[in-house]
Formats: structure tokens, C-alpha cells, sequence
């Protein structure tokens, strides 16, 4: 199991050498810093914290402080390992996207873009009353909510709502090119969320 932390950059394209054009996303990937390494034995569980990016001390809370060892931090993530994963990491391991090769599969989770409060012509593609008929200023309304006999809303309803800010995890998804002396990787398809946003990203 290999593992980092990125944050996405932009899209681009990417030519191969026999004319195929890919669409990328190019991550800023690590180097990230394991700060503990936690057992089943003693911690109930096995998994691995790495922390990425810079961060001055007087803006991370003291409980934090005490879990950072080799510096201070912007993030500390927690990768899980599953019993069949074999990783052998010690405190205070680098890892940097040269651990990476073009053609490993990804697992990629990221926070999507916020869109705010959304109606429903948007948020669900409800396609709205008629433009004619007698109508007058409901051309993007949800229409009827009610059930006849119920006297409530029933869960689920797709109505208005705050849309995006969502954890969204890819599967599947494949690495196209490393710079290791840049700290990039171009990673095939579009990633979710905007400049800037952490990705962490997983492949087994």
C-alpha cells in the first residue's frame, strides 16, 4: 500500500507519444512526514499519520504540538490499513511521490466544490413549471410536495439545499506521469474540488 497527501492544482492536457491526448489533473503531491505509526496491539487499530505542509507553531493547539515529531504541520491525515496491507514505516519516514510509477490505480478523496443554497432545477434537475398556461413566476419551482393522505414532508424529499462541500471518493483512477524533482503527479480525469484543496490519495 502507497499513500501521500496533494493539493490540486489545475487541469491540463497530456500527450503520449503515439498522439493520444489525456485529460490530467496535476496534484502538488507531499513530501509528507509520518508522525506516528499506530498499532493494533496498543491502539486497537492499525493505520498510519502522516503530516503535510508548513505551519508555524503559534497557530496549532497544544494537544496537537505533542503529536508532531520533526516539525509542525498544516495537516495531520490518518491512512487505515486493512489486515492484508503490508507497509513498513517508522516515525519520522519521508514520503514523496517518487513512491509513485505511471500506471498505478489510484483511490482519490477530496472535498467537491461548494455551491452554496441551490434550488431544485439545479441541485436535483428538476425541470420546472411551464413557461405558459397560466403561469406567472414559478418557472423554477419544485411544484407539489404533499402525498394526499400524509400530513408530513416524507424523508428524503429532493427539495432546496445546500449543495457541494461533499467528501467525495474516486476509485479507480490512474497515474499518468510523476516529476519527482517538482513534486507533481498527473493524475487521468477530473478530481473533485478547486485549487488548492487537499487530496488524499491511496494505492494498493
Amino acid at each position: 500500500m502507497k499513500f501521500i497527501l496533494a493539493t490540486k492544482e489545475n487541469m491540463t492536457e497530456y500527450f503520449e507519444q503515439d498522439g493520444t491526448v489525456i485529460p490530467v489533473t496535476i496534484l502538488s503531491a507531499g513530501p509528507v512526514t509520518v508522525t506516528r505509526v499506530f498499532e493494533k496491539e496498543k491502539d486497537g487499530y492499525n493505520s498510519v499519520q502522516v503530516g503535510y505542509g508548513i505551519q508555524k507553531k503559534e497557530r496549532i493547539n497544544k494537544a496537537q504540538i505533542k503529536s508532531m515529531k520533526g516539525g509542525f504541520y498544516k495537516t495531520l491525515k490518518e491512512f487505515r490499513l486493512k489486515p492484508s496491507d503490508t507497509v513498513e514505516v517508522k516515525e519520522g519516514r519521508v514520503i514523496d511521490v517518487s513512491a509513485f510509477s505511471p500506471g498505478d490505480k489510484l483511490q482519490v478523496t477530496s472535498v467537491s466544490k461548494g455551491k452554496g443554497f441551490q434550488g431544485v432545477v439545479k441541485r436535483h434537475g428538476f425541470s420546472g413549471g411551464p413557461r405558459t398556461h397560466g403561469q406567472k413566476h414559478s418557472e423554477r419551482e419544485p411544484g407539489s410536495i404533499g402525498g394526499g393522505l400524509r400530513t408530513h414532508v416524507p424523508k428524503g424529499m429532493r427539495m432546496a439545499g445546500r449543495m457541494g462541500s461533499d467528501r467525495i471518493t474516486q476509485k479507480n483512477l490512474k497515474v499518468v506521469f510523476v516529476d519527482a524533482e517538482n513534486n507533481l503527479m498527473l493524475v487521468k480525469g477530473a478530481i473533485a474540488g478547486k485549487r488548492g484543496t487537499l487530496v488524499e490519495i491511496v494505492a494498493r
